[in-house]
């Protein structure tokens, strides 16, 4: 049988390269219609992701002038080795870099030269940033935003899964960027001075205030970044389940791994519901996440679905972040829900303009206006020329690049007209998100 399908695919593939030669029909290119190409470079983008730093006179003070590229924690794909020539692009558009090349006594020179800008321009480099990139807002996940940030420009994404958790106290199961997050700082935002001894107490006195405080200061989405420790698989408990785990564990009494995942999934589902009602957007790490070993299994957005389609979760809107590459596809077909969204942060530095676009074509000939784009920008611990600036810089270039060709060939095989085109991409890098949040 094992032969027979391989013989299969074999003719398919001679039979499809016999049809391209005899019709003289090109490859997929890189082809970007200059009208198309004029369009996309004047919008004015809205970053649905992303970890830019805050402004800070103590940044910088690790970094090496005699080691300017610096060394990231494991080896990174190509698109983020250190030694791409892409970053030039990012170099040149920040800060007018001369060169074409990264001899180390001109990197010596850049670096110092960034060091210069950032300490002159203090809290007003975040938003030269941005200018820079051709960001107009960018959505920051942090656990709080910092100097530089605390102007419309930056649109706080606090992170919620430490409410999964009530007993961790000032532990946290997970690394968060930017900084600690734990339900102990949580209460205390809250003038919450001791753990209610009920579920129901819990929500009342945790979960709704730390809600409507993040909304109140402007946050536009909240954010679970759970993937890194257990599944995506929530699905709905019967609140009368979950309430005797939680007294169980109240009472010092330790929950099983079966019990703990019961009381996380019911929390899941109450935070997300309440999140709703206030009209906070929830975004979801699904994918491929930081760091050799991670579990891309238990990312899977797909795991999402039974939560997702449940009653109560049906009047809140979710954004898959980084678009569940690679369960591209999944994400995509989920995208049919009328309150899932999807954006391709990550995918900027995982996949060349070219490969992004493939991804890209596809959402778009599925549901445009479900698309957002991301950059997810942030700094490793010392990698100073390929932090969150070149980062904020040269994803959205090559977003707009892969945008370029996706609709390229979309117009070139009939699909869409030019003007339908330059929409779409109005519509993926800022009108998507503006309808989805609110923003004039």
């Amino acid at each position: 049988m094992r032969s027979i399908v391989l013989e299969t695919i074999f003719s398919f593939a001679v039979a499809s390269l016999a049809v391209s030669a005899e019709t003289n029909s090109p490859l997929p290119s890189n082809e970007v219609d200059s009208a198309v190409a004029a369009a996309i470079a004047s919008i004015r983008v809205i970053d649905n992701h992303s970890h830019d730093d805050p402004a800070s006179p103590e940044r910088g003070k690790n970094w090496r002038v005699d080691d300017p590229l610096g060394t990231p924690d494991y080896p990174d794909v190509i698109p983020l080795q250190r030694n791409n020539p892409d970053w030039i692009r990012a170099w040149q558009g920040l800060y007018d870099y001369r060169y074409n090349d990264i001899k180390i006594e001109h990197l010596r020179s850049l670096l110092q030269t960034k060091l210069a800008m950032m300490r002159k321009m203090g809290d007003a480099w975040p938003s030269w940033v941005l200018d820079k990139a051709g960001v107009d807002i960018a959505f920051v996940n942090l656990p709080h935003l910092g100097a530089g940030q605390q102007n419309p420009r930056f649109r706080w994404v606090p992170f919620a899964d430490p409410m999964l958790w009530p007993f961790l106290g000032t532990k946290s199961r997970m690394r968060y960027p930017g900084g600690a997050s734990t339900i102990a700082q949580l209460s205390q935002e809250a003038d919450v001075s001791a753990l209610p001894p009920t579920l129901d107490a819990y929500e009342t006195v945790v979960v709704q205030p730390t809600l409507q405080r993040w909304k109140k200061s402007g946050a536009p989405a909240v954010k679970f970044l759970a993937a890194y420790v257990r599944g995506l698989d929530f699905v709905p408990v019967d609140r009368d389940t979950a309430a005797p785990l939680y007294a169980k564990a109240f009472s010092g009494a330790a929950l099983s791994p079966g019990e703990e995942k019961v009381l996380e999934d019911c929390l899941f589902n109450v935070i997300a519901a309440r999140a709703g009602a206030l009209g906070l957007v929830v975004h979801i790490h699904t994918g491929n996440g930081n760091g050799p070993y991670f579990d891309n299994t238990r990312a899977n957005p797909g795991l999402l679905e039974p939560a997702i389609d449940s009653d109560p979760l049906r009047h809140t809107n979710f954004v898959l972040l980084h678009g569940g590459w690679p369960f591209y596809l999944v994400a995509e077909a989920m995208m049919d829900k009328p309150n899932m969204y999807a954006d391709f942060s990550a995918q900027t530095f995982y996949l060349t303009p070219h490969a992004l676009s493939q991804v890209l074509r596809g959402w778009f000939e599925w549901h445009p206006e479900k698309v957002l784009f991301g950059s997810d920008a942030y700094s490793d611990v010392n990698t100073p020329l390929s932090d969150y600036e070149e980062k904020e810089w040269l994803m959205t270039w090559k977003a707009r690049q892969a945008i370029g060709i996706a609709l390229t060939a979309m117009m070139k095989d009939g699909e869409i007209t030019r003007a339908r085109a330059i929409e779409i991409a109005h519509m993926v890098l800022h009108d998507n998100a503006a309808a989805l949040y609110g923003i004039r």
